[in-house]
């Protein structure tokens, strides 16, 4: 655990094994300085949990990385692609190992179960046959244990079922990263504790490496390898849940009260 330590001092990281790398990122609003020489590397089988206040730019910094926003300084590599340097083309190619969990879920309420998750399948760059998409809507859906929703609308779906059907579409392309946005959000205590136990699952599963973005202490407890918590625009302190729980430091204190 360090305090007010760069991220990219890890020492004897395995290149292989970094599969997203920021250095220096800055980003502003006008006058309003959001990420500050932000710095992390995510490795592969790795939980990153980032935790912060409201408005203290956690989902400004998955936007980034996903290329939703540019950022004004600084570098973001995956898989050391420089996502600030790729066409639209090579971006959307970098996309499709990078699934993004929605705050809102985001699924279409006017399509099925199965709609939704051939969704990204069919804009998929990679051309792929009815037979191969059926197979992988089914797999997903059996990862979240919903294969039996299939041929339901989300109306239909508990919240919980929602954000579920929402992890399988991100899961169907097999995505090497899963950006989590505020994953528990609008979830009672026991739906949650179950998408905290399937992201786990998941990781375990499929040796993802996550980033993901809570204000849930029970998420960040639970599916963190490693806590960085996002003040001042700054990876202000890092390390895993018992050790910045012990840290004195008001700042940190604050999130473990």
């Amino acid at each position: 655990m360090s305090k007010n330590n760069q991220i990219d001092e890890l020492p004897n990281i395995k290149t292989e094994n970094k599969v997203l790398e920021i250095n220096h990122l800055y980003k502003s609003f006008g006058d309003n300085h959001v990420l500050v020489d932000f710095n992390l590397i995510l490795l592969r089988g790795q939980n990153i949990v980032v935790l912060g206040k409201s408005g203290s730019g956690k989902s400004v910094l998955i936007k980034c990385i996903i290329g939703l926003l540019k950022f004004n300084n600084g570098s973001i590599k995956i898989y050391d692609q420089e996502i600030g340097h790729l066409n639209a083309t090579a971006l959307d190619k970098i996309r499709a190992k990078v699934g993004f969990l929605f705050q809102s879920n985001a699924l279409y309420d006017s399509m099925t179960v199965r709609e939704n998750l051939e969704f990204p399948l069919r804009r998929h760059w990679i051309k792929l046959s009815q037979n191969k998409i059926n197979e992988m809507v089914v797999q997903a859906l059996t990862d979240v244990g919903l294969v039996h929703t299939i041929d339901m609308m989300p109306v239909e779906l508990s919240g919980g079922m929602r954000k579920r059907i929402a992890i399988a579409r991100t899961l169907i392309l097999k995505p090497d990263i899963i950006l989590y946005d505020e994953p528990t959000t609008g979830l009672d205590p026991i739906t949650g504790k179950e998408i905290i136990k399937l992201m786990v699952d998941i990781k375990t599963k499929y040796n993802t490496a996550s980033l993901i973005i809570s204000h849930d202490m029970n998420c960040v407890r639970s599916a963190s390898d490693l806590i960085i918590i996002l003040l001042e625009g700054r990876c202000y302190a890092k390390g895993k849940y018992e050790e910045l729980k012990s840290i004195n430091d008001p700042k940190v204190k604050q999130f473990f009260e």
